[in-house]
């Protein structure tokens, strides 16, 4: 390790030690007095470049063994008392303050802990495995041992691996305040209380897995539980910040009319939106309960600190058609419902339907060869299906988050849900004094370098705090050296250059998955992805941002957001309109376009023909199978085609950034953490403006256009701007030479349009991203068309459209 020399020195004499910059000075002037003594703290002190032997990963920690050093060091000019200032303190540099009553050119000696003990994290980057398959791309065959261990491991759902219908039905616990191990403590399981057995090495707060008996997993006639576990309210989490607490709070609701026994109905509860199952002895009319985690402030009553108050909740439904985030009271995770108008929770069809059908992306997440990394396989099933925990937990097993805080979240803005974000990470998160890491790369070998120190770490190493340092260079990382890397590193990555990303046919500023990435980098391209994965989430785990954006549905698989049939058009705009074309027409034409389950691809100039189902060159499509053919064209080109890379990408997201913790967002807000608020111009955009239908005419001097315009400009902060820019173009990016090189789906120059539509022909603003177009209806009033457009801007994300 790094120690101080101090040769020829006197053993009492504390060793000179000069500022940044200032060596020259010290040099000039060798001859000091000691002045009197005074230890300081050093901040988190940078690696000691004697321990550094190349690039690549460093940890770092504290070695508590070695002897404390003495320096000594000059008050630079400019620093006033109290204020701090940076210092060589042999190979390290640390931060000291300026003492009281001291003025610069003055000597002042402090005390430094011993140096941190620096060791090469790995010489090699942790080797991927195959789920599926021999592998290839930078992967290699699971081999017999791996299998075995997840043969024998179950996988409980978490982080977007779904499973329904668990057997036996386990739940988890937390332990209560002052409950020794031996000791027993009340569990209310489905609206029945059974009493738990605190394990030998459990301790309070602490999660414990039960089994309950299946007798008692069949709540009783007329009451509905809403959570599988209870905990008594002074054991919900602390929010020191906002002074809240976690009660199970118990409702009590009508079943609504048209309800039937067993049932699933939806209702707001605590201001969320829940789906609750009616009893098997309940009808319409009969009054239940149920019982829901809800945040309260945290104060308490004399007399009354446990009990919670029944309420009535009225039926209160969200009135237009799409998918909707709700919690499933019998296990509390989150699902996705689709209701209709009059608020009844639609069944999901088993045949594919273009309008209706969604899917979400659903994870399997196995042990890889290396411990470092895991693998997992990636599957799109029913949006209906699909279940994510609400509980978010650290390495330990404690709970970090619950489901009420999140409800709590999802309520909130924009900027106050990114600010919990960074606040909840920070606590998952391991803190510096545990260890830290130091990424070490040439600039000149960037990417090759980064790609070696992340891929060489294990997912506990993702969550400590990097530190960067470009070899050759004097720059301190302070921050700027993290914000330049991530931005360096993602640039490089989605250079299309590179064979792994395709601009986008429908928007020239979206990356998209090149599907014959394996071609222009058959040895390594899931490496990449991989690595990319990692990136991304270490980026939203430090709130830093990255340069590119990707196409939406991407989004959409990072968050488990439902995808539907219109996704298509922003990965294929002419294969999503023959489609469409095709479902159009008679069932007994379709016989007549000599389709069978087959399509032809072409990747970088060679043409291959790919099966949609096995034997798909056997099978005609018809009439009566055309939905299931629509349903394989969809599947292939959404994911199939692209599922190795998209998987790996997955993989290394979810190594940093547990999946619970999006559920705040929406994919939307999600392109905007990542990439950030666009600088965007309002003259600029105002200049390169088309007005087109009933706007034609007079432009932007139309009533309608200069209402708009004083929207946007005077009512619509930054965020809202860059929504009404991803609503109307696909993404919140600007391009470098502003609106005037706005591009289409054909690549040419599209400009922003302003199309002017009758209030008959549709009551809501309606996007064209394909053309950069706005329709806008004629609104009668200034605050109509503020109204009808912010709901639109602000509702799209949520899959459904307004007719």
């Amino acid at each position: 390790m790094g120690t101080t020399n101090s040769t020829n020195r006197p053993p009492q004499r504390p060793e000179p030690l000069t500022y940044p910059g200032q060596r020259a000075q010290m040099a000039r002037n060798p001859n000091w007095q000691p002045p009197p003594s005074r230890t300081e703290t050093p901040a988190r002190a940078p690696l000691a470049a004697t321990a550094v032997s190349g690039p690549g990963a460093y940890s770092i920690s504290r070695n508590p063994q070695g002897p404390m050093q003495v320096f000594r060091v000059i008050v630079p000019s400019n620093v006033s008392p109290n204020q701090e200032f940076q210092v060589y303190a042999g190979n390290r540099i640390v931060r000291v303050r300026c003492p009281p009553n001291t003025r610069p050119g003055q000597a002042v000696q402090i005390t430094v802990p011993p140096e941190d003990r620096v060791t090469h994290a790995s010489q090699n980057m942790a080797v991927l495995t195959s789920a599926e398959g021999d592998g290839g791309g930078g992967a290699v065959r699971m081999n017999s041992e791996t299998r075995l261990v997840n043969a024998s491991s179950s996988t409980d759902g978490s982080n977007g691996n779904t499973n329904t219908t668990p057997t036996p039905q386990a739940y988890n616990v937390v332990i209560p305040p002052n409950v020794r191990p031996g000791q027993t403590f009340p569990v209310l399981v489905n609206g029945r209380t059974i009493q738990v057995q605190c394990p030998p090495n459990a301790r309070p707060n602490m999660t414990v897995r039960i089994v309950p008996p299946p007798s008692l997993l069949s709540p009783p006639a007329g009451m509905q539980s809403a959570t599988d576990l209870n905990r008594p309210p002074e054991s919900g989490n602390q929010h020191s910040g906002n002074q809240l607490r976690t009660i199970n709070q118990t409702f009590e609701v009508t079943v609504p009319n048209g309800v039937r026994p067993n049932q699933p109905f939806s209702l707001i509860a605590g201001g969320q939106r829940v789906l609750v199952t009616c009893p098997p002895n309940a009808r319409p009319g009969t009054r239940i309960r149920f019982n829901l985690p809800i945040s309260v402030p945290n104060t308490t009553i004399a007399g009354n600190e446990s009990k919670t108050k029944n309420i009535d909740v009225s039926l209160r439904y969200d009135t237009e058609d799409g998918w909707i985030r709700s919690i499933r009271v019998t296990d509390m995770k989150f699902i996705w419902i689709r209701m209709d108008r009059e608020g009844e929770v639609l069944s999901n069809n088993l045949k594919f339907n273009e309008k209706t059908s969604a899917f979400v992306r659903t994870i399997n997440f196995l042990e890889g060869n290396d411990k470092r990394m895991r693998t997992g396989k990636v599957s799109l099933v029913p949006a209906s299906e699909y279940t994510v925990d609400s509980v978010i937990k650290s390495n330990s097993g404690a709970t970090v988050v619950d489901y009420a805080e999140i409800a709590m979240v999802q309520k909130q803005t924009f900027d106050e849900k990114s600010a919990w974000l960074q606040r909840t990470c920070k606590k998952l998160g391991i803190p510096w004094e545990e260890g830290h890491m130091r990424i070490c790369v040439r600039r000149e070998h960037l990417l090759v370098d980064s790609i070696k120190a992340v891929m060489s770490l294990g997912r506990d190493d993702l969550k400590k705090i990097w530190r960067f340092e470009f070899l050759g260079e004097e720059g301190i990382d302070a921050g700027g050296l993290a914000k330049e890397w991530f931005l360096l590193v993602t640039q490089a990555i989605f250079d299309a250059d590179s064979g792994l990303w395709l601009s986008n046919s429908t928007n020239q500023m979206l990356m998209r998955i090149n599907p014959a990435s394996e071609i222009s980098c058959p040895e390594d391209h899931l490496i990449y992805f991989r690595f990319l994965g990692r990136v991304l989430g270490k980026a939203l785990f430090e709130g830093q941002l990255v340069s590119g954006h990707m196409v939406r549905y991407l989004y959409k698989y990072m968050l488990g957001w439902p995808i539907t049939f219109n996704d298509l058009e922003t990965v294929d705009q002419d294969i999503y309109e023959n489609l469409k074309k095709l479902l159009d027409m008679k069932a007994d034409d379709i016989e007549y376009m000599c389709l069978d389950f087959t399509i032809t691809q072409n990747f970088l100039g060679e043409t291959q023909q790919v099966c949609l189902l096995p034997g798909g060159e056997d099978i005609a499509v018809t009439g009566e199978n055309l939905s299931e053919y629509v349903e394989a064209y969809f599947n292939y080109l959404i994911l199939n085609r692209i599922k190795p890379q998209v998987t790996e990408l997955l993989l290394g997201f979810y190594d940093v950034v547990p999946e619970t913790i999006l559920t705040v967002f929406d994919f939307q807000e999600l392109e905007l953490l990542m990439c950030g608020l666009p600088v965007i111009d309002l003259d600029d955009w105002k200049k390169h403006t088309l007005y087109t239908g009933t706007f034609e005419s007079k432009g932007e001097k139309n009533k309608i256009c200069t209402w708009f315009w004083e929207v946007v400009s005077n009512e619509f902060d930054q965020e809202m701007r860059a929504r009404l820019l991803q609503f109307v173009t696909g993404t919140s990016g600007v391009p470098s030479r502003g609106f005037s090189v706005l591009q289409g789906s054909d690549g040419n120059i599209k400009l922003f349009t302003l199309n002017g539509i009758d209030m008959k022909t549709d009551a809501y603003p309606k996007a064209h991203t394909c053309f950069n177009r706005l329709d806008l209806p004629n609104y009668r009033s200034k605050s109509d068309l503020r109204s009808k457009l912010k709901f639109a801007v602000t509702h799209c994300s949520t899959g459904f459209t307004i007719e």
